[in-house]
This record gives C-alpha cells, structure tokens and sequence, in this order.
C-alpha cells in the first residue's frame, strides 16, 4: 500500500477528532452572558418607573389662522387715481388716508348742487309768501278759492324741489368724500394694485387689501366627543374655554386663546363641528393663513398614569411596553394612549411605579431575564439620562 493510499485509509478517523476540537473551541468561546447580549450576566437595560401626574385631558387638532376683519379697498366713484398714501405693508390706523382720486370734477358737481338748493330755496320761499297773502284776501273774497287751491299747490311743489336739490347736495358731497379712500380698519395693509395716473371704475379693481391684525381667529374642527364635552362645560356656566396654540416652528402650545363661537351643526360627513377661537396679536407674531396646532382641554384635571413617550413600542397593531417585574424578567404589557405632554404619555394598563425599559430595548426580550439600571426622572417623570463615564471607569 502506497503512501495515498494510507492517507485515503486515515481519513475517517482524522476528520471526526477535526469536528470535534472545532466544536471545543466554538462552544467555549461563547459563554451563557455573552449569547444574552453583555458580560457576566442578562443583558443591561435603564428603566423608569410609571408616575402619576394630575392632568386635564386635552386633544390636539390642526388649525388655520384668519384675520377678524379683512377689507378688499375699492372705489366708490370713477375717477383718475392721483396718489398712494402708505407704503405696502405698513401698519395703518382706522380712518388714515390710502388713496386719492381725482376730486375737481366732484368739487364743481358740488357746487352745481349747491347752487340747485339755493335757487329751490327761493322758489319755495315765494310759493309760500304767495300761500300766505292769498289766505289773508281769501275772507274778503278778494281771490277765488281756486286760486288758493293752486297756490298751495305751487308751495308744496316747490318744497318738493327744494328736497330733491338737498339729496342732489348730499350725493355730491358724498362722491367727493369718496375721492378721498381711508382705512376702514386698524390693521396691516398689502400692496397697491393700481398706480397714480390710472383711472379707476367704481367696485373695480380692488385697490388693496387691509386686514385687522390686533386680534387673530383660529379656525378648527373639533370632534363629536368634544363638542359634547364643551356644550356640557357652557351650560354648567363655566368660564369660556381656553385653548392653547403653536405654529409650525414652535415647541408645544406657547400661545393661549379663548374660544369665542361654536358652529350650529356637525359635518356628517366628517363628524366635526367648526370652532373658533380668539388670539391677541398686538405683536403681529401671527399672520393670516398660516396653518398651527391647537390643544383644547377636554375636561376637568384627574389622576393619569404616564410613561416616557419613547418606551412605548408597537406589535402589529398593539401598543405595548416592556415591564421588568419580579427577579428582573421582562413582560410586554399592552397600553392604551392617551395625550402627550412635556414628553410623557398618558396610558392605560400600568400602575404608578411599576419599572418601564426606556433604554436598551433591543436587547430585552419577553421572558428574558435583563440587568436594570433605575434611572432618576425629573419633576414631571422624565428620565434624567447619567452622564457618560470617561474611559477607564474613572469619576471626575
């Protein structure tokens, strides 16, 4: 037997002692700690306890902020547009001058009226003298009762047309003060669409735009539930309900509102009912149209139970969180959510105390055994994350 023919004979018993120390060495190399993720021992998790703060529910909303007043400016008369008093998008206070037209052809229809009144004046003056010397001859005889019967009439004729010059007088005045366009309300006022030297039909076009800025409305559509919560709160007689407001690049709710009208019928389509509510801008910080949140409480302040809002996980179509219970083993618990608020989640599910895995959840598994570290929370029962250890585990 030749040497490869050894080697091919050997084989069968190299290859099993091969396996095996291979074996040896795989199984060795990983300990009971190391498959659980950490050394030594289950793997570390940082949990919290469940706290409980008294809250007044709210719900949260989308919302679109209008201005109480706006105002398109256009002419009452036609005219030649002469000059633009303000400059576009200035502040302007109730009754300031913005535009002007053109008033010499209103000025002379003014004194065209004015001089109509003075002679129907005159006219009625001496139908009325007339009436007056004829009664005085009328007992003697002196004028036929005919006579008298047309002079009273000439008076009230000449009354009439005295009246008729007067609403003359008044519409002429009326058409020049209109020459003169003013601000009808304090507020913000955009760009001038026609320039001086243009003329200028009566309605048409829209001059400009002023929209009352000192107050602002923020339109949302509140569900069913809430609106029976809110008409219950108005006939108990409690205050008007108070809403607060953020926009688009503002944390939270900063701004603080007063609801002031409830529409008088549900969309049935969407089960929403509008509502409105009033914001003070005399700072101008809100512009209408842009769109913000709105959280309107939703009744009176009672006991909840909160988690940080990270804890919470979801399993299909559960929510749930991991709770570290007796000898530090990890049970999903499934929870109802309700509002947020400073970062904690209202839930339903857990009791005030029990421990949550806020960190390190990758590594927990349900049934598992894990190493907590119990975290201290702040004042509202958020987590206060330690500070990182320098290299070494050395304090400084």
């Amino acid at each position: 037997m030749n040497r490869f023919a050894a080697l091919r004979a050997g084989a069968p018993r190299i290859f099993p002692t091969v396996l095996a120390v291979f074996a040896v060495i795989i199984v060795g190399g990983c300990s009971p700690a190391q498959s659980q993720g950490g050394p030594g021992g289950p793997p570390p998790v940082s949990v919290a306890p469940a706290v409980e703060r008294t809250l007044q529910t709210s719900e949260d909303f989308s919302a679109r902020i209008e201005a109480l007043e706006t105002v398109e400016l256009r002419s009452r008369v036609a005219g030649t547009l002469e000059r633009v008093h303000f400059r576009e998008g200035q502040r302007v206070a109730k009754g300031a001058l913005l535009f002007t037209i053109d008033s010499r052809p209103f000025a002379a229809d003014l004194e065209r009226a004015e001089a109509q009144v003075a002679a129907a004046r005159t006219q009625a003056d001496l139908a009325e003298a007339e009436r007056v010397r004829a009664e005085k001859l009328l007992p003697l005889k002196a004028v036929s009762q005919q006579e008298m019967d047309q002079l009273r009439a000439a008076e009230r004729n000449a009354g009439s047309t005295l009246r008729a010059a007067q609403a003359a007088l008044t519409t002429a005045q009326l058409n020049l003060g209109y020459s003169r366009i003013t601000a009808p309300v304090a507020g913000r006022i955009s760009s001038a669409n026609v320039t001086p030297g243009n003329l200028v039909g009566v309605g048409d076009p829209v001059l400009s735009t002023v929209v009352a800025s000192d107050k602002v409305y923020v339109w949302f559509d509140a569900s069913e539930a809430s609106y029976l919560r809110l008409r219950a709160a108005i006939r108990a007689g409690a205050a008007a309900p108070t809403v607060a407001v953020g926009l688009a690049d503002e944390q939270g709710h900063p701004h603080k509102g007063t609801v002031d009208f409830v529409d008088n019928r549900l969309n049935p389509a969407t089960g929403s009912i509008r509502v409105r509510a009033v914001l003070d801008n005399k700072d101008g910080h809100f512009t209408p149209g842009l769109s913000a949140r709105v959280r309107l409480a939703s009744g009176e302040a009672a006991p909840a139970t909160l988690v940080p809002d990270r804890a919470i996980g979801t399993d299909q179509t559960r929510k749930v969180v991991m709770v570290v219970g007796a000898n530090n083993i990890v049970t999903p618990r499934e929870v109802k959510l309700g509002a947020l608020a400073d970062g904690m989640r209202v839930v339903t599910g857990l009791k005030a105390g029990e421990l949550i895995i806020v960190d390190g959840l990758q590594r927990a598994f349900p049934g598992a055994p894990v190493t907590p570290t119990v975290l201290k929370v702040d004042d509202k029962g958020m987590p206060i994350v330690p500070p990182p250890q320098p290299p070494g585990g050395e304090k400084k």
